[in-house]
């Protein structure tokens, strides 16, 4: 059973035949050696282009037809009626059904806010909303391995559930924009019963807006990643972002931040580095960072929150993020990850 497992495991998430149909192609269809490193750097692009995608397709698609049963009315209604930590845990699991980015999770959040519901339950949304999502999971799964992906999913989660949690307690209501608060007249009203025709159309209508999104960023991700892959030497990468470097979790968590892609930009690039031999807290660091604190996202932000919470959100992510960076670097080693 366990051998049946893993053959579907290597056969549909991580597609070992797309890679060697690829490299067959470039080896005996082209004749590029497989010595050099634009073969290197061409089989990995074109690899990671193409299962990107054909997973995508198929996740978003399932993600959204589940997601077509969770309103934000109902998803309000359900966040409406637990109180403190466990609001927060349930508005993180909730984020992580949603195929958002940090930008796109914004406008949810201001209605959530307007709603009525406590902040730290909606800052616990929005963090995990861009981290977790059901697509990213499988993606890094294909990647990484179901045990890195799942330990992903519960850093992803406890962040955003801490996040949420200290800006309950800072009592941070005062710092959001007044015109957040404003209600709209009438009430929300839910979109009526959908049969399983509405429901596989807003699937299909969600897979063709998250693609018409996303696809750019894959390109430039998995560009960045071939690039790296394939000819930035890895004693370079190791002397600013390996082990021996002991900033190298701060240094990812910086330079991801002023990057604008989600997760599935910036899996390439960590795939890549970690092949480099990159520690995988390192890596995780860089990719929370990118998706939880891109500046696009956090220049909507400044627009619904005063600047003393966009100071204490980011504070609380970024330190977060580094200290979960440094304690994968330790404890992967240990787990022989």
């Amino acid at each position: 059973m366990a051998t049946f497992f893993s053959w579907l495991n290597d056969q549909l998430l991580r597609m070992v035949w797309l890679d060697n149909l690829v490299k067959w192609f470039f080896s005996d269809v082209i004749g590029i050696h497989s010595d050099t490193l634009l073969y290197s750097s061409l089989t990995f692009f074109f690899y990671d282009v193409i299962k990107i995608f054909i997973l995508l397709s198929v996740l978003i698609y399932i993600s959204s037809y589940i997601q077509s049963y969770f309103t934000v009315e109902k998803t309000r209604s359900i966040l409406s009626k637990v109180k403190g930590i466990p609001a927060n845990i349930v508005g993180s699991l909730l984020g992580t059904i949603t195929p958002f980015c940090s930008c796109s999770s914004i406008p949810i959040f201001i209605g959530f806010t307007k709603a009525g519901l406590p902040i730290g339950v909606t800052f616990s949304f929005l963090i995990s909303s861009p981290l977790v999502d059901l697509a990213s999971v499988v993606l890094l799964a294909s990647i990484f391995g179901w045990k890195i992906a799942l330990l992903y999913v519960l850093v992803g989660i406890i962040l955003a559930v801490i996040g949420g949690s200290l800006i309950t307690l800072f009592k941070m209501e005062k710092y959001v924009e007044s015109f957040v608060y404003q209600q709209i007249n009438g009430s929300v009203e839910e979109n009526g019963f959908l049969t399983k025709k509405d429901r596989r159309r807003y699937a299909l209508e969600q897979l063709s807006d998250i693609l018409k999104r996303v696809w750019k960023y894959v390109l430039i991700g998995v560009g960045i990643g071939a690039l790296i892959h394939g000819y930035i030497p890895a004693s370079f990468i190791e002397t600013v972002l390996g082990e021996n470097n002991p900033f190298s979790v701060i240094i990812a968590t910086i330079v991801g931040v002023p990057m604008y892609a989600d997760i599935f930009g910036t899996l390439p690039i960590a795939e890549a580095l970690v092949l480099k031999g990159v520690g995988l807290g390192t890596v995780l660091s860089f990719m929370m960072a990118v998706t939880a604190l891109s500046l696009p996202s956090l220049i909507l932000l400044k627009k619904v929150v005063k600047t003393k919470l966009l100071v204490v959100f980011v504070s609380i992510v970024t330190v977060g993020i580094i200290i979960i960076g440094y304690l994968f670097n330790f404890i992967t080693p240990l787990m022989g990850i």
